[in-house]
């Protein structure tokens, strides 16, 4: 056995002497790690290596086992006490390990800091899932003409069907959303099952998202028409009297039964977040007269505000229930489908979020469903910090938002929502009327395309197209723009080496969540500086792989997840391309396999500069495709 060197051995009493001091006072572990310097002395002689030498240097820090996911049965108590040690290479402790090789086909670390030489293992391709747009775009193009930013389509009567369900997905969808304001259940059913056919058929990842209709004010569903014109000048009736035969004409049923009695003559009702403005002339009974003064399309089940005196009216609105008794029932039918988020609409405190996500956990098998929060009124803005922290995601609702306040203002809350869900490491989905002139026509406005534009260089996780997909007339094109935009601005992005400067807060509880977080931002800067082809991540919850995506790093990161469900909900993230992979506790092994899988399937090459993390061993691992 060789002997251990004597500088190993003092540094070794050195980093213990440094914990225990830092026990004894109580320092957290932001004072520890930046303590945990080897004093230069050590290294001093690394200048005289001769360059054609491989030179290592190993640091090795431990920290308690994160808990299991909340679907496992085990119990494993969390110790909040940092110390460090060391461990056997089996030890199922978290560690940080950083190695750095001169020889391109050296594994840079394994788990016990050693260098080693990645093997020729060989796997079955069955046991790797990707999706087939992106490898076809890796096979094509290489790392770099991957799109980060993800798109969600929302999916109606254009686009309802397998084969246009299929055009999306190849166009780009990432997330199929569903709205519940609108169809049936059996409808929404179909819709479901053909995405999960898309799925298993083609070697799609395409996630589902159902949008509740939440307890607001709105139209009913206008006696079965896909939608109304409403003209300037034009009377129209608000009421709230349910019709037994066919709804007279320019008449429009109101869901809250004490509509008449709250407005006035003189307010402005606000169809849609303002695409269609009416004013109230007359009250009669139930039925409430107004005259349409700026002209629009009317949808069903659209959204309602009213205003009096330039103030928006919002004391009933206040009073009702968030989640609605058929929302519950959307709820129910959603985890009995398995769907992967449920958006819940005008979320107005915390406290609606975890109730739901206990409702979730309790009935749903492995409780692997994501709640993403709607911010679309005043209410949600007024506790926005609150809410994100409580949802798994937030969506930028701009056109209700846009009808609770003033139009000027939707601009800078969109900016607030989009970067302190990057702060709290929670995805967001930009939404509302992107694209909204390609319901009807087939090239969309300057004034779009510079939205879109702003979106993606705010670094939002996701785009969502709403009736542009579900109702227009050129879904396909429009989901092409929001694809080559983004792919345009974020080259751009990188060409400039625009890299932000925003600071991400700790997000982290543990001690090990800390290291975590320490790894993946140390991780994502290496990866720029270096400029590494890819970022590889194993993870078996998917939290290290979100860390990675907040980041923001220039080149994709590959995301391997044993779950197939996992895979559909991180195909949300910004720059994560999720695959199925079934792997092991052992690093080395893990790597051989990747590297061997995707090397038969073109989507990698001998010589690609790889980046390796992950949530077992926690380490960061450099190296050069074998």
């Amino acid at each position: 056995m060789d002997k251990i060197p004597k500088e190993t051995v003092n540094l070794r009493h050195w980093i213990n002497n440094k914990v225990t001091n830092h026990k004894s006072h109580g320092d957290n572990s932001h004072t520890l790690l930046r303590s945990l310097r080897p004093p230069r002395k050590r290294y001093s002689c690394l200048s005289t290596v001769p360059a054609t030498a491989t030179m290592s240097h190993s640091l090795q820090l431990f920290a308690p086992p994160l808990p299991p996911p909340l679907s496992s049965t085990r119990q494993t108590p969390l110790h909040t006490t940092p110390h460090l040690s060391l461990l056997p290479r089996r030890s199922p402790h978290l560690q940080f390990s950083l190695r750095a090789s001169s020889d391109p086909s050296v594994i840079v670390s394994d788990s016990n800091g050693v260098a080693m030489s990645p093997s020729s293992g060989t796997s079955d391709l069955s046991s790797i899932e990707g999706d087939a747009v992106t490898e076809a775009e890796l096979r094509e193009n290489g790392f770099r003409s991957t799109r980060r930013t993800k798109i969600v389509c929302t999916i109606g009567p254009a686009t309802c069907g397998f084969s246009e369900l299929e055009a999306l997905a190849v166009g780009g969808m990432n997330v199929a959303r569903i709205n519940m304001c609108h169809g049936t259940r059996e409808w929404h059913k179909e819709v479901i099952d053909r995405v999960r056919r898309l799925n298993h058929e083609k070697g799609f990842a395409v996630a589902i998202m159902m949008d509740t209709e939440g307890s607001e004010i709105h139209m009913g569903d206008l006696g079965g028409a896909s939608s109304a014109k409403a003209e300037d000048g034009e009377v129209w009736t608000f009421s709230v009297r349910a019709f037994n035969s066919t709804l007279p004409e320019h008449t429009i049923n109101v869901n809250y039964d004490g509509f008449a009695e709250d407005v006035r003559v003189g307010d402005e009702l606000v169809v849609d977040g303002g695409m269609v403005r009416f004013e109230v002339i007359e009250k009669i009974g139930p039925d409430v007269k107004c005259l349409c003064t700026d002209p629009g399309l009317l949808l069903p089940r659209a959204n309602l505000t009213f205003w009096r005196n330039g103030s928006l009216v919002r004391e009933r609105n206040a009073m009702l229930p968030t989640i609605s008794s058929k929302d519950w029932l959307d709820i129910d039918f959603g985890i009995a489908e398995g769907v992967d988020f449920i958006a819940i609409s005008f979320v107005k405190s915390a406290e609606v979020i975890k109730h739901l996500k206990s409702y979730i956990a309790a009935r749903s098998r492995d409780s692997d469903i994501s709640v993403i929060a709607k911010i679309e009124s005043t209410d949600s803005l007024k506790n926005l910090e609150e809410i994100i922290q409580a949802s798994d995601g937030a969506m930028v609702a701009r056109g209700d938002l846009g009808a609770q306040i003033p139009l000027e203002q939707v601009p800078a809350a969109q900016q607030r929502i989009v970067q302190l869900c990057r702060q709290m490491n929670k995805p967001v989905i930009v939404a509302s009327q992107l694209l909204e002139s390609m319901i009807e026509y087939p090239t969309p406005t300057r004034a779009e395309v510079a939205d879109v534009s702003e979106a993606v260089r705010q670094r939002a996780d996701a785009l969502m197209l709403s009736g542009e997909s579900a109702m227009g007339q050129y879904p396909e094109k429009a989901l092409t723009v929001l694809r080559s935009v983004s792919l345009r601005i974020e080259k751009w992005w990188r060409e400039e080496k625009r890299y932000e400067a925003m600071i991400l807060p700790s997000v982290g509880n543990s001690f090990a969540e800390k290291i975590s977080e320490e790894i993946c931002i140390s991780a994502a800067k290496m990866a720029n500086n270096l400029e590494v082809d890819a970022l590889f991540v194993y993870t078996k919850t998917g939290h290290m792989a979100s860390l990675l995506s907040r980041c923001r790093p220039d080149c994709p990161i590959f995301a391997f997840t044993t779950t197939t469900s996992l895979r559909r909900r991180l195909n949300l993230q910004w720059g994560l391309i999720p695959f199925r992979l079934s792997f092991s506790d052992d690093m080395e092994s893990n790597l051989n396999k990747t590297f061997s899988l995707l090397k038969a399937r073109n989507l990698i090459k001998s010589g690609d500069l790889v980046i390796a993390v992950s949530d077992m061993f926690q380490s960061i691992q450099v190296m050069n495709v074998p």
